[in-house]
């Protein structure tokens, strides 16, 4: 057997024997209907190994790890423009806070918190005729040209209990900061989120910030500058609030989302991405957190 399939086998089963903590997001009354017990594992390498455990194939909502893509996305079209629109800095606040907003004139503090995903959205908005199939197509091409959906009882479950996102729409738009409707931007929003991906996907789709923002077909999708500049955000912002003791404890640039999934790069190795539905207080998943711990310890001793 592939010594990296022992080792996610490995992490797999000792994580499988730890007791279940955390708890399943319930205020997308969508999301509280999923097993809490599923858990998905899934490390894909630059050579093209690939290793899987449990869930990886399952498909799961990625939530705000769509912010990821939507930034890329974004990056493609604005450049550094879009910097005038969102800032690069931890915000020490909830991912859904408006405390922040408030003080600083309606500019976000970075791009992963839903302020700052909303104004990067906007700017999607702005340049596509069709928003919400521009960030599908997009995301599919990256996890290796496959047809995605948006899931629809998800998306009718985040637009129905969407009040605070648009809230801080209307924030941003009452400070200038959104030239767009409220409304088909924070649609575009919830439908991004919506989107199910597995493992294995998400893993294939964010290999290109392991190579420099190459693809492994040669496919330059940003430059290696804007690359380094995404996993920079990531490692310092990607995990909300919780994104210090990640990076302490894992050490790779992250992103997170309260479906539970979590996509990391490991900087000219490869990606690994893990899903399991219970949840931290700051909404990073328990398991997926410490099995990204579990392989970082690994490949720190020469396992991968």
């Amino acid at each position: 057997m592939d010594e990296l399939q022992v080792v996610v086998d490995r992490v797999y089963n000792r994580i499988m024997a730890e007791p279940l903590e955390g708890k399943v997001a319930d205020y997308i009354p969508a999301l509280a209907c999923v097993a809490p017990d599923r858990f998905g594992i899934a490390l894909q390498m630059l050579d093209g190994r690939l290793a899987t455990a449990g869930d990886a194939f399952s498909p799961f909502s990625i939530q705000s790890i769509s912010k990821l893509f939507s930034l890329v996305l974004a990056l493609q079209t604005w450049g550094d423009e879009l910097w005038e629109r969102v800032g690069r800095e931890p915000s020490g606040t909830a991912f859904n806070s408006l405390v922040l907003l408030e003080q600083e004139n309606g500019l976000p503090r970075n791009p992963f918190i839903n302020a700052g995903a909303l104004a990067v959205t906007n700017a999607i908005v702005s340049r596509f005729a069709l928003p919400d199939r521009a960030i599908i197509d997009f995301l599919g091409h990256l996890a290796g040209d496959i047809k995605l959906v948006f899931d629809d009882t998800v998306f009718r479950s985040e637009y129905v209990h969407g009040d605070r996102n648009r809230a801080i729409a209307y924030f941003l738009k009452a400070h200038g900061r959104m030239e767009n409707p409220v409304e088909a931007v924070t649609t575009a929003y919830f439908k991004q989120c919506s989107i199910p991906m597995s493992c294995v996907d998400l893993a294939r789709a964010g290999l290109f910030l392991a190579t420099g923002g190459k693809t492994l077909k040669g496919n330059q999708i940003i430059g290696p500058v804007e690359a380094r500049q995404v996993c920079s955000l990531m490692l310092t912002c990607g995990l909300y609030d919780g994104t210090g003791d990640f990076s302490f404890r894992v050490g790779w640039p992250g992103k997170s989302g309260v479906g539970g999934g979590i996509l990391a790069v490991i900087p000219g190795r490869g990606t690994a991405c893990v899903w399991s539905p219970p949840l931290t207080e700051k909404g990073n998943s328990v398991r997926g957190m410490r099995a990204l711990e579990l392989l970082a310890r690994a490949l720190e001793n020469g396992e991968l």
